[in-house]
């Protein structure tokens, strides 16, 4: 039977590809927005900054712990890489939130699995990511790129997963979206970053955690890591898999006892405190939390043990804007 090898968390955000000279005006983009989430709640930028005025985060906005950030994020990324080299498993399962790249509000499902026979990965026209960052250390393919999945094993855990009780949407081909049946961000961020664009078979899982009022809870998003690995040890094939959660931390606004919290229970496999926070927690960014907690879900029934690579919050404002990076591994 199938045999699940190895696990992997990391985040995907624009800063791991934007030099960090560009990261004051990526903070200035954020100023504009009318809503950010902190432990909860939405503030203006204003309301934000004054309330957080106690923690002094300008002191985390220096040209030196901008390069620091970076050059850590930079380390950790090739570390996962290497790891994913180094194991070789003969297939990947990623799980990731799709941002109004594939799906609309017209048809949001909670779970979907691609089984297409391919997918495709196109480097994303007039967005900030290419505007600010470097397409060198983003490894942004020159063209549209085609890559291997495993269709076979996809059609395979939408029926285990329905047998399972979670009624999964299924696409053999991804809707045109934002990017015109390319695969979104969650995505090729692993295949270009981790797997070096030398893809093997995949298979994606498109988890809505940013949309409400469908957006699976922390607790239902660990069952189904449960019920993914159960699904994958029942599997018919010797094949060796990968599962990688891309995503996360908390963002657009840092929390960094939140990310504590997550963190702890991740190491210690505490199911109790990655699930019984209040949902509306995880909304925006930080709500691709709930990626590393199926991760999470998988890994709690073997022997694989999650080793935290690096945690690092990327501060770009004073109000406490910015990222924080995680990377993890279970080996």
């Amino acid at each position: 039977m199938a045999r699940i090898v190895l696990g992997m968390a990391s985040s995907h955000a624009p800063q791991l590809e934007m030099p960090p000279h560009n990261w004051r005006e990526y903070g200035d983009l954020g100023r504009k927005n009318p809503a950010h989430w902190y432990q909860g709640s939405t503030y203006s930028f204003t309301e934000l900054a004054a309330l957080r005025a106690a923690d002094r985060f300008e002191r985390e906005c220096t040209d030196e712990k901008f390069q620091a950030r970076w050059d850590a994020c930079q380390h950790a990324i090739n570390h996962l890489g290497e790891t994913m080299d180094r194991v070789v498993p003969d297939v990947c399962i990623i799980v990731g939130d799709d941002q109004h790249e594939s799906f609309q509000d017209d048809n949001m499902p909670a779970f979907s699995i691609y089984y297409g026979a391919t997918v495709d990965d196109a480097a994303p026209s007039g967005e900030h990511r290419e505007r600010l960052g470097d397409k060198v250390v983003g490894k942004v393919p020159p063209g549209r790129l085609t890559h291997p999945t495993d269709s076979a094993l996809g059609q395979y855990l939408i029926e285990a997963l329905i047998e399972r009780e979670f009624d999964v949407a299924r696409s053999s081909q991804l809707p045109t979206g934002r990017r015109e049946g390319a695969i979104g961000h969650a995505f090729y961020y692993v295949y270009r970053r981790l797997m070096n664009n030398e893809v093997i078979p995949n298979v994606p899982i498109m988890v809505n955690t940013y949309y409400p009022p469908n957006a699976p809870t922390a607790k239902r998003c660990y069952k189904f890591g449960q019920a993914l690995r159960q699904a994958i040890e029942g599997w018919d094939s010797d094949k060796r898999v990968a599962i990688v959660a891309s995503g996360g931390l908390s963002h657009t606004v840092i929390e960094e006892d939140l990310d504590r919290r997550i963190i702890d229970g991740l190491e210690h496999k505490d199911e109790q405190k990655l699930t019984d926070l209040p949902d509306v927690r995880f909304r925006a960014g930080t709500s691709e939390i709930k990626n590393w907690i199926i991760v999470a879900g998988a890994m709690a029934g073997d022997g694989l043990q999650m080793k935290l690579v690096d945690y690092v919050p990327c501060y770009r404002t004073e109000a406490g804007n910015g990222c924080a990076m995680g990377f993890a591994e279970w080996l």
